[in-house]
């Protein structure tokens, strides 16, 4: 046949996340002892009162249609958590459940974008973020932070880039790749300039309630009035909750924004899965122990694995204040050779660590940073040791 395929779906890359945890579970289905570092998820099941909820939903005979952008049911329980937890006062009809962070994220530049818009992404940054911004024909404007800067771009920075084009900047606090956490301070610059320049915020916070010692988790909608019109709030409850399978996310926003989001909701996927919308609402509203039970084993390894490398040689990385990642320098490695070929790029080391060491670790390309590495600390104390101990290995070779 010779009829053209799409050229915007030609161009999306795919996820290197995913296939590197795909390549991971093939190895361990043939039987291989591999660490699998590349974990987006937590390895703890989901809590027991919200898989209740869900099979209660079941038989309820809860299985039907819901309204496309969610229940009134599960968008009170979000207002509540909005209010409770980052001082954002939002309204049922501010808020849209979606089928995962992903789809938020799509429903907003969906809901905002013009062909040609410009949307300022700092990197690091989350790998799909210019994927998604693509599809919506959007142009990512990618501004880039140092490790001076903390991986975290500044006020000025984005000032800079804004052009009469520019439409919306994507601001991920905690940080993946690197955990990092913009302080109130940072924030109140960053919103000051977006205000001055009359653009939107979408404000991703999807690892909120995984954050570490004295830090605090400040949304920026929250700040002043101004700010608020102007920000899209999204999050999600994947990783509190440990339920990445169940696929629920929502969005606070203005009520024009959240309609729109409905109506493109409406058309490509109906509503969020009812029994999830059941989950999440458990979730949401039911007791937080397991949250943050979760959260202070994450703090335990967290701390082991950056002791364990900031002790080998050629690798370091800044401690992560939020999030299950360590975003770990490898610039000196790949200034070296491994068995008489100079190793070059993240891609070539992560493929080194997965074909003679059996370490699965994403290579950071694709969040903006070649020269870096991402370690997922959501799985087990075990699996970290073996894995730590086998990078020490791979690297006193060099």
């Amino acid at each position: 046949m010779s009829l053209e395929l799409s050229k915007k779906a030609q161009a999306v890359k795919p996820s290197s996340t995913l296939a590197i945890t795909a390549k991971a579970k093939e190895l361990k289905a043939q039987g291989i002892d591999v660490v699998g570092f590349g974990a987006g998820e937590p390895d703890f099941n989901t809590p027991d009162n919200i898989c209740e909820a869900a099979i209660k939903a079941i038989h309820d005979g809860f299985t039907k249609y819901t309204d496309a952008s969610g229940t009134l049911e599960l968008k009170q329980a979000v207002c509540k958590k909005f209010e409770m937890f980052n001082k954002l006062s939002y309204k049922p009809n501010q808020i849209v459940i979606s089928n995962g962070g992903k789809h938020s994220l799509t429903n907003v530049f969906e809901a905002i974008l013009n062909p040609g818009d410009e949307v300022i992404i700092p990197a690091p940054y989350w790998l799909s973020y210019p994927e998604i911004v693509k599809l919506a024909d959007g142009v990512p404007v990618i501004v880039k932070a140092n490790k001076e800067q903390k991986y975290k771009i500044t006020a000025e920075q984005i000032a800079d880039v804004c052009t009469g084009k520019t439409k919306a900047l994507i601001l991920n606090t905690p940080n993946n790749p690197t955990g990092m956490i913009y302080t109130r301070e940072e924030l109140e610059a960053i919103a000051k300039v977006v205000v001055e320049k009359d653009i939107y915020v979408v404000a991703d916070e999807m690892y909120e309630n995984l954050i570490y010692g004295e830090d605090e988790q400040v949304s920026i909608a929250s700040l002043n009035d101004e700010i608020y019109k102007r920000t899209i709030t999204c999050s999600g409850v994947a990783k509190s909750y440990s339920m990445t399978g169940w696929r629920i996310g929502y969005t606070g926003s203005s009520a024009e924004i959240a309609k729109l989001m409905g109506s493109v909701q409406s058309h490509q996927t109906s509503n969020p899965n009812s029994i999830a919308q059941k989950a999440a609402t458990e979730a949401l509203n039911g007791p937080q122990d397991t949250v943050i039970a979760m959260s202070n084993e994450f703090n335990t390894r967290r701390e082991y694995m950056v002791e364990r490398v900031a002790a080998m040689p050629l690798i370091d990385a800044l401690t992560p204040q939020g999030a299950f990642y360590l975003f770990v320098d490898v610039s000196k490695v790949l200034e070296k050779e491994y068995k008489g070929n100079k190793i070059a790029t993240g891609d070539k080391l992560a493929e080194i660590l997965i074909s003679d060491y059996n370490i699965a670790v994403i290579p950071c390309g694709d969040f903006g940073f070649d020269d870096h590495i991402r370690l997922s600390y959501a799985i087990s104390q075990e699996q970290i040791k073996k894995g730590l101990d086998r990078i020490e290995e791979f690297l006193k070779t060099l």
